[in-house]
């Protein structure tokens, strides 16, 4: 189930019915069609039993004590009834998908993104309230000493992190949410000037003993964060113009309402002043004015700060440089690249056919599994995938390379009477990949 993840995708069942087209079963010693319920329900509920002994040999492996753990959290979103699960509710839907009830899963990854451990949440769960339990399973069930835990700005809140304090062997690495850079600056600890894309600035703050700042700029964030401000910025003043011309007897209070909820709609308030002019003959009038003028001095000093973003610390510096730490905090970005793959790009883990919560998350386990093993084959590619081409000029993907694979077959023939296998001979293309992933050819 776990290759058959990688190649095939699908539910269980469509698994089994590939049993004519695929060596796969016969591979893993069965015979004929396979049972779905024999071959891949039960299976899944043993492999759900031993989450916990595999999960401790992959941190053993992969999670070495002092080293880097990524963590983040994403949801799925489920189609359907789930009345049998105490799991799948509604909650922040990371999906987009307004309706939708979702469960929540944890990932654990090292700091080349390998995934070594999952968690099942139920639908309704914050971020943030997943991080004690998750440092606690790394220090008793992985018998972790010391940890370097990096998790992002959601996740290790200041509140979260004010009750991590005091754990022996714990460091954290995270990023300042808006809240806290707007007291960097408001206590003038931090310029817009210091940030900057070339060259890293590390601070300090005088009231937070041991914490370590490091002020970055990402030039690609702050063209996008700048382009939309202005785009929204634009939506709200076609929104107010629309009100303004509103041609029907009304009030002061109903044109402010239509107002607050366009600024509210595109959260650009902050940077448009505006007032109702009333008609001093009558409260009901259709010549009530509507003015407003963009507050051009906060655009700028928000503009200043597009793509700026603090990584915070308290690791000591003779430990991690600032580089290490901001590289430790963009790794993070490989778990981002885990639940992709997982989601939509390959492994596709939705939809989720099973209704009660220890088929779900023995599922969900399995994708993991099935991500680790991608992981593996894209580390082994990496010289294949170099050599190929950006953009419109690319070529190679994981999906791509199975389907090139896929082309080597071996078939039985019947050629008079006489039986006997007929196995595709790998061409120069097949025959690199097949070296490069270790695999005999």
């Amino acid at each position: 189930m776990i290759v058959g993840r990688v190649i095939y995708q699908g539910s269980k069942l469509s698994l089994c019915n590939q049993a004519p087209n695929t060596c796969l079963w016969e591979l893993c010693g069965i015979e004929g069609r396979p049972d779905v319920e024999e071959h891949c329900y039960a299976t899944l509920d043993r492999l759900l039993e031993r989450q916990p002994a595999i999960q401790k040999q992959l941190a053993a492996k992969y999670l070495a004590n002092g080293t880097l753990v990524l963590y983040d959290i994403t949801s799925t979103y489920f189609e359907g009834e789930y009345a049998a699960s105490n799991l799948v509710d509604f909650g922040y839907n990371r999906d987009k998908k307004k309706g939708y009830k979702q469960v929540v899963v944890g990932l654990l990854c090292n700091a080349q993104g390998c995934p070594a451990g999952c968690e099942v949440f139920k639908g309704d769960t914050n971020d943030a309230t997943t991080v004690a339990a998750k440092i606690d399973e790394l220090r008793d069930s992985y018998d972790f000493k010391k940890i370097v835990f990096v998790g992002d700005r959601g996740m290790l809140t200041a509140a979260g992190r004010r009750d991590l304090v005091g754990i022996e062997g714990l460091s954290t690495i995270s990023a300042l949410t808006h809240g806290e850079l707007a007291d960097l600056l408001k206590r003038d600890l931090v310029q817009p000037e210091l940030f900057d894309k070339n060259n890293l600035v590390e601070i300090s703050d005088p009231e937070k003993e041991g914490g370590r700042y490091c002020l970055c700029r990402n030039p690609i964030t702050a063209g996008s964060e700048t382009e939309t401000r202005r785009r929204l910025i634009a939506l709200s003043e076609e929104g107010l113009v629309k009100i303004a011309d509103y041609k029907q007897t009304t009030t002061v209070e109903i044109l402010g309402a239509r107002i607050g909820k366009l600024l509210a709609k595109y959260k650009m308030g902050k940077f448009i002043l505006w007032e109702v002019e009333a008609d001093g003959a009558k409260k009901k009038s259709r010549d009530h004015r509507v003015k407003w003028s963009i507050d051009e001095d906060k655009m700028k000093r928000e503009q200043d700060l597009d793509g700026c973003y603090i990584v915070r610390t308290d690791v000591p510096e003779e430990e991690m440089s600032a580089a290490e730490i901001v590289a430790g905090y963009k790794s993070l970005g490989d778990v981002e690249r885990a639940f992709r793959s997982l989601k939509t790009a390959h492994l596709e883990i939705r939809p989720i056919y099973h209704k009660t919560d220890d088929r779900i998350k023995a599922h969900v386990f399995m994708c993991m599994l099935a991500y680790h093993l991608e992981w593996h084959m894209v580390q082994r590619l990496r010289p294949f995938f170099a050599k190929d081409g950006e953009g419109a000029e690319r070529r190679w993907t994981v999906k791509g390379v199975i389907a090139r694979l896929a082309q080597i077959q071996s078939n039985r023939v019947t050629l008079q009477g006489i039986e006997f296998d007929q196995t595709t001979e790998a061409d120069e293309e097949q025959k690199e990949i097949l070296t490069l992933l270790k695999t005999a050819v």
